[in-house]
């Protein structure tokens, strides 16, 4: 079996002070035949000097643009591999050394497989934590499970290529769960291959970490949740859990909106729940 390349894409945002540890993770990884591929989304710290050591380093590709956020780097990164496999680092994370050896043998071992996850280690605050029963990991069919919180980290994933081309990638107007939409999109109709060995280490707990910045997580899934279901890409059963997750987090969300006098948000939310009940008969008569 050809042994394929694979690029890994770290997009960064001043992030100077851990990001040494995120491209050596990479660079100590046992699966050598990759590329690593740094988009600077327009860092104002040090990131600039913490890249120029690493600028002649073989199989290393240093890009930049101006700051559109971790989606548009990505993607961005993604245009520039040249991998049949792409795999995503986030700068304040860190590959444990086999994380693409592992993950090879599982692709190399089902030729359906068209992505591979892996389990994670996480440390909070420096001190490492035990996911919740709801965060459980697992491979095969993670739709409905995805439907309430994202299940697949950036930092765990690997994939074909022509599937990332093929859904468009992250979609780069999400400020944040845009990995939620990506891997609801991806498991809608693809199964996951998962590693049950730990293959990163991710940190939390830091001010400048996406998820400690907007609290309001869940209005951006009501927006993912909605695309679904006006998308008609789902089957009858599919689309009823779909709808019916919708509902639950809109009404979470209206309770708190209507406490805090949020009305341009409140507002917001109540016009995305009269688009998403118009595929509430339809998917009724259906079953």
């Amino acid at each position: 079996m050809k042994n394929e390349l694979i690029s890994c894409i770290i997009p960064t945002y001043n992030r100077a002070y851990c990001l040494k540890r995120a491209i050596d993770s990479v660079l100590a990884q046992s699966d050598d035949n990759l590329e690593l591929i740094v988009v600077d989304d327009g860092s104002t710290d040090e990131t600039a000097e913490v890249l120029a050591t690493y600028q002649d380093r073989p199989g290393v590709k240093i890009l930049s643009q101006a700051n559109r956020g971790v989606s548009a780097a990505r993607n961005f990164g993604a245009e520039h591999a040249k991998g049949e496999w792409l795999a995503f680092l986030d700068s304040d994370d860190e590959w444990l050394p086999e994380k693409l050896s592992l993950q090879r043998r599982i692709w190399e071992s089902s030729a359906e497989l068209l992505w591979v996850h892996g389990e994670e280690i996480w440390v909070r605050q420096g001190k490492r934590v035990n996911p919740k029963k709801i965060h459980r990991k697992s491979g095969g069919d993670i739709f409905e499970r995805s439907l309430k919180l994202c299940l697949v980290s950036p930092s765990a994933v690997v994939l074909r290529s022509e599937l990332y081309a093929q859904y468009g990638g992250f979609d780069e107007s999400f400020t944040v769960c845009e990995d939620y939409d990506l891997w609801l999109r991806l498991s809608n109709e693809h199964e996951v291959g998962f590693c049950e060995t730990p293959v990163v280490i991710k940190y939390g707990g830091h001010e400048d970490q996406l998820s400690s910045r907007y609290k309001a997580m869940d209005h951006w899934r009501l927006r993912s949740l909605l695309q679904l279901l006006e998308t008609n890409g789902l089957s009858p059963e599919r689309q009823n859990k779909v709808l019916e997750e919708f509902l639950r987090k809109a009404e979470i969300l209206l309770t708190g909106y209507k406490k805090h006098n949020r009305e341009q948000d409140r507002q917001q939310v109540s016009n995305m729940v009269k688009r998403a009940l118009k595929y509430q008969h339809s998917s009724e008569e259906s079953l």
